[in-house]
């Protein structure tokens, strides 16, 4: 009776959790976030408000507090990133 208990019922059992634990961490099924929490408050990555200026290269308003500048005869040029910076000094 023990027997036919252990092998009908327990082994069975057994083998189909150990299948599923292995197909569950193969395809990633768990759904834990992260271990850490993220801070409750951030600071925002951009400042808010401020003036925008255009880039001359490629068209697209920057803040002044975040754009790469140059001076060109005399006079700040704001630009979004280096490579427009770069493609205005090379023409």
């Amino acid at each position: 009776m023990l027997r036919y208990f252990f092998i009908e019922i327990v082994l069975p059992l057994l083998v189909f959790l150990f299948v599923r634990s292995l197909l569950k961490n193969l395809f990633g099924g768990s759904k834990r976030g992260p271990t850490q929490q993220a801070p409750a408050s951030r600071e925002p990555a951009v400042v808010s408000g401020g003036e925008l200026k255009k880039d001359p290269v490629c068209g697209t308003y920057v803040s002044t507090s975040l754009s790469v500048t140059s001076k060109v005869n005399g006079e700040v040029v704001h630009f979004c990133s280096n490579a427009c910076r770069d493609k205005f000094r090379a023409a």
